[in-house]
């Protein structure tokens, strides 16, 4: 085992070792690796093969897994109506002497790039219409089906009990947090997860039941450097948005950015207070 991944609770794979992970996916699924295609993030590296796929690995703890299993990517292949890549086979594996688990999935390899660098933008992206129309498409197909996931946005486990404490941290003045909809989200829509200006919707291990409005609500939140495309956000998934479920969503996003781990020079803290504010008065009304 290589020391410095011992440790379940520090590991950041955008600074940790990866060449023995890397080799033990290849000699797993056949495949070669084009290193200089590999693209790390703090919890999981992907790279295209030789035979034009994709393959994503991520490394989750215990603590991080919960009732919904170790195979989000595999599970999301039955959905349909969605814009997505295809999958094709996966793997597991323990991390030796750890709390720990690595996953493996192959997927067809998407030509064109996600949006952001990360999970918010400072600069329109200029999305074409039918960008848009694949967005929505994609959100109403996978709101209209069922799954006995839970989703997992930043790992944790959504449940009514967090939307609560979420939101009551920042805005103790919300008697009522009850989530009226439940219905299945992707979890994690950032502007690094959605590709463009071909839409598809990428990395897919949180997803399961949320409330409804999670999806957009963190898709508006991730455009608020750029007013325009928070408004174009908010008009594209207005249903959502409007509904009780979506303003408690909005609201539970804008905690995140304007609570105790504010940070002044976020481009989205003024107007997510601004957000706030007015969903606040709107839900203490309703």
């Amino acid at each position: 085992m290589t020391p410095s991944l011992s440790a379940a609770a520090a590991v950041d794979l955008r600074v940790q070792p990866v060449d023995d992970m890397l080799d033990r996916v290849e000699r797993a699924l056949h495949v070669r690796l084009d290193r200089d295609t590999v693209v790390r993030k703090r919890r999981s590296v992907g790279g295209q093969t030789d035979r034009d796929t994709w393959v994503r690995i991520e490394r989750r703890g215990f603590d991080r897994i919960g009732d919904q299993g170790w195979n989000g990517t595999e599970a999301a292949a039955v959905l349909h109506g969605v814009s997505m890549p295809e999958w094709y086979t996966g793997l597991a594996w323990r991390a030796p002497d750890e709390p720990a688990m690595w996953r493996a999935d192959e997927i067809a390899l998407i030509a064109t790039p996600p949006v952001g660098q990360g999970a918010l933008v400072i600069e329109d992206p200029q999305l074409p219409d039918s960008w848009w129309k694949a967005l929505n498409t994609s959100l109403d197909a996978l709101a209209g089906q069922h799954t006995p996931r839970v989703a997992t946005p930043d790992t944790d486990t959504i449940t009514q009990d967090l939307v609560t404490a979420t939101i009551r941290e920042v805005f103790p003045e919300i008697v009522d947090t009850t989530v009226d909809e439940w219905t299945p989200a992707h979890a994690d829509m950032t502007w690094a997860n959605v590709t463009g200006p071909e839409f598809f919707l990428i990395d897919w291990e949180d997803w399961g039941m949320a409330p409804r409005g999670l999806d957009a609500a963190a898709l508006w939140c991730n455009s608020l450097a750029v007013p325009s495309l928070a408004d174009r956000v908010r008009r594209e998934r207005r249903p959502d948005l409007e509904s009780r479920s979506g303003r408690l969503m909005t609201l539970f996003y804008c905690a995140k950015v304007v609570g105790p781990h504010a940070h002044e020079a976020d481009p989205r803290l003024a107007p997510a207070r601004e957000a706030a504010a007015r969903l606040v008065a709107e839900l203490q009304s309703s």
